[in-house]
């Protein structure tokens, strides 16, 4: 009995959340030093200069994070061949130090593959999520896995 997630566990509609996980001001100021230095996530008072009113995390940052809790909470343990790309990403509202994040996936659209019948793509919305519900970030993304047949094949 295979116990990783192939695309045959994945329906359309099915919805997932993971996490949760505390976004401190150190990592928020680390990985912008290093990444993404632009004033409002650096520092605080030069972030409320800004339009952000204050320090937030990089959108990019934010993306890293949600791809975390993903790894974390099903990539990991799933026949994932990755991503040919991302549809689309939206940063919605800032991501502030001391935030506790989540990250809710819901199944758009599933898929096999036309020109390889042992993969199939698994369209899924992801937000991330803040302590209080709110949306800050989505991203669309078709995923690829390996379908059950070909994944216990491989495993005899």
């Amino acid at each position: 009995m295979i116990s990783k997630l192939t695309f045959d566990d994945f329906k359309p509609g099915l919805v997932r959340e993971y996490g949760p996980r505390l976004v401190t001001r150190e990592e928020i100021v680390a990985f912008a030093a290093e990444f993404d230095p632009q004033p409002m996530h650096l520092d605080e008072a030069a972030g409320s200069a800004t339009l952000a009113g204050g320090l937030i995390a990089s959108g990019w940052h934010s993306c890293c994070l949600m791809m975390r809790l993903m790894v974390d909470g099903f990539v990991a343990n799933s026949t994932s061949m990755g991503a040919p790309g991302v549809e689309e990403v939206r940063w919605l509202k800032p991501l502030r130090p001391g935030t506790q994040v989540r990250v809710r996936t819901t199944v758009l659209e599933t898929r096999v593959s036309k020109s390889r019948p042992e993969i199939g793509f698994v369209k899924t919305l992801c937000e991330l999520i803040d302590d209080k519900g709110v949306t800050l970030m989505t991203l669309t993304s078709p995923m690829m896995f390996d379908r059950r047949a070909t994944a216990t094949s491989a495993m005899s």
